[in-house]
């Protein structure tokens, strides 16, 4: 992967290069509310390691719990950062206590090694752990697929097999999806367990999650193909029907170039001109 135009140590910002493991773990130390109005924002202020803020500056993206969140101020060993009202409404960020334990992670720095996928740190919705069990020293973790909701889109075209999803977090690998249930899961070997809070939560308790943006770029792509193709016998292109007879057409004319370029249609006309 090539990132034009930035040296070796510069970070992408809002970006995040995470693995089943986080750089650093940190706690809640003080939740300030910083409008008292019912709609109003937190200021919340974390410790973690001076390995973390090592490089820190003001405006810096750290993403907490899987969330990218600016640094207004900090010193040696925390930092703290603002909530906005639309942050505590679509993540679990304002369940959060002062001594819990969040994940955290730094902007991903140009040459790093990348071990699992890029998360942007936008988290789509929040889930809850359905159940848990023990598969020898692993763990398995089963989730509900979130439902659409009026302000959040429906996340259950983006969750494949063995593709990725981000939980708090941590890049995970999907173990399996149950359609008919709605449901996800993924697994923690041991040392993922001694590396993400996943691993100190119940059944019941909410994580914030993020699908991987390469569906949706792909699904964009598709849409796009679909505004480009006829409206077959004045079907709306935007109706699951008016969808689905739009890729049937582009599929026929896709497959109808590749039969004239190898010259089979020209010999199967002539064949029935016979």
């Amino acid at each position: 992967m090539v990132f034009t135009g930035l040296v070796s140590n510069s970070s992408l910002k809002g970006y995040r290069l995470t693995n089943d493991e986080i750089e650093a773990v940190g706690r809640v130390s003080r939740i300030e509310q910083i409008d008292e109005s019912e709609n109003g924002g937190w200021s919340v202020t974390l410790t973690t390691s001076e390995n973390l803020l090592s490089d820190c500056q003001n405006g810096d993206s750290i993403a907490v719990n899987g969330t990218c969140l600016t640094v207004v101020t900090f010193d040696k060993t925390s930092f703290k950062v603002g909530l906005a009202p639309e942050t505590l409404q679509r993540t679990n960020l304002g369940e959060l206590r002062v001594g819990d334990r969040v994940n955290l992670e730094r902007a991903m720095q140009v040459g790093t090694r990348l071990g699992g996928h890029i998360v942007q740190g936008h988290v789509d919705t929040t889930t809850r752990i359905k159940d848990i069990t023990n598969d020898g020293s692993s763990i398995r973790y089963k989730f509900d697929i979130p439902p659409k909701q009026h302000d959040r889109d429906n996340v259950g075209p983006y969750i494949i097999p063995k593709g990725y999803i981000t939980l708090d977090g941590a890049s995970l690998t999907v173990t399996f999806v149950d359609a008919r249930e709605k449901t996800f899961g993924v697994m923690l070997i041991p040392y993922t367990q001694s590396q993400i809070t996943l691993s100190s939560k119940k059944v019941g308790d909410s994580v914030n999650l993020e699908v991987d943006m390469v569906g949706k770029y792909v699904e964009n792509a598709v849409e796009a193909l679909f505004e480009e193709a006829e409206d077959v016998d004045g079907v709306g292109k935007q109706t699951p029907h008016g969808k689905r007879i739009a890729l049937e057409g582009f599929v026929e004319r896709a497959v109808e170039r590749v039969l004239e370029r190898k010259g089979i249609i020209g010999k199967a006309a002539q064949l029935l001109g016979r």
